[in-house]
């Protein structure tokens, strides 16, 4: 065989091979996520993240659950319950929220025109197949520890409490939640408020990495070229956690959002329908005490319909 012969076999086999690198939009880490990691999956013990539901692979990364499997009943919206989606275990609110693209369009123009918020949106270690119905009502809402109360879906444990806007997932997930959480913050530079890192270290401890979330990190690793250090052990939690910020460009100067301010006091101005923060917005101080309507923090003030303040500054 020529040497000119043997280039050319071994090129057209390298072609043939997948290949694999970070994906460079949410679309294209679902379909990776289907691919790499949970391809083998959808019939496992483990099942969907919330409810431990099987299902049947549809489409390019979707599914149709099977509500049988886990005793899975609807608790409102049946389209949503029948499909497993993708979910952001941190919210993509969470992580855009505070952006300048996010100010001016959402989340739609966040993915069109931020490059950071589109590697974080991509960020396959931040993904998880969930029941679409718990994936809706789950929204933005924080983690917490609730009362029981009458169940929602069946035999899933998750509850969510819509008032609070506060979700308490099924034991089995709550360790993986506290590392997801733990290596989004710490990766690209987010704040956390004391609240939700005592809460992320108390799971932490009591729900150690099981050996899916550990064959899932290395199937995850495979495709991105990195790990999550807070599965693997290479990096651990304290209050006070200083971020190694290692997703950020190198040139970027920018501080993205600071997920505390969510726990400070909100006071908003019943005219411009506007909310403002202490310390960090100009005009706190400066609305009427007439027009002065009072939040417990920035989620339930924009839950009754308020924005915040362009001139805030963080």
């Amino acid at each position: 065989m020529t040497l000119t012969r043997a280039l050319i076999i071994l090129l057209s086999f390298a072609l043939t091979l997948p290949v694999l690198a970070q994906p460079s939009s949410f679309r294209q880490a679902k379909e990776l996520m289907r691919e790499q990691v949970y391809h083998d999956q959808n019939q496992s013990a483990e099942g969907s993240f919330y409810c431990g539901c099987q299902w049947r692979w549809v489409g390019e990364s979707g599914g149709q659950v099977d509500a049988a499997s886990c005793g899975y009943q609807v608790r409102k919206q049946v389209n949503r319950a029948a499909r497993i989606e993708w979910e952001h275990v941190v919210p993509a609110w969470v992580m855009g929220h505070q952006r300048q693209c996010w100010q001016e369009g959402g989340r739609r123009n966040c993915a069109a025109n931020d490059a950071l918020f589109e590697i974080m949106e991509a960020d396959m270690h931040n993904l998880t197949p969930a029941i679409g119905e718990v994936n809706g009502d789950r929204s933005n809402y924080r983690f917490g520890e609730l009362a029981e109360q009458p169940a929602q879906y069946g035999q899933c444990d998750t509850q969510v409490a819509f008032s609070a806007r506060m979700v308490e997932p099924r034991d089995e997930v709550k360790g993986q939640i506290a590392r997801t959480y733990f290596y989004i913050h710490d990766r690209y530079n987010l704040t956390m408020s004391r609240q939700q890192q005592q809460l992320f270290l108390a799971w932490h401890r009591q729900f150690p990495v099981t050996n899916w979330e550990r064959e899932r990190d290395n199937r995850i690793a495979a495709v991105m070229g990195h790990h999550n250090p807070f599965i693997t052990g290479e990096r651990s939690w304290n209050l006070g956690h200083r971020n190694v910020a290692d997703g950020l460009p190198e040139t970027s100067t920018l501080v993205v959002a600071a997920n505390d301010t969510d726990e400070l006091p909100a006071r908003g101005n019943s005219n411009s329908r506007v909310y403002h923060l202490p310390g960090i917005c100009p005009s706190y101080e400066r609305v009427a005490p007439q027009n002065r309507v009072e939040f417990r923090d920035a989620q339930e003030a924009e839950a009754a319909g308020y924005r915040r303040a362009g001139n805030c500054r963080s």
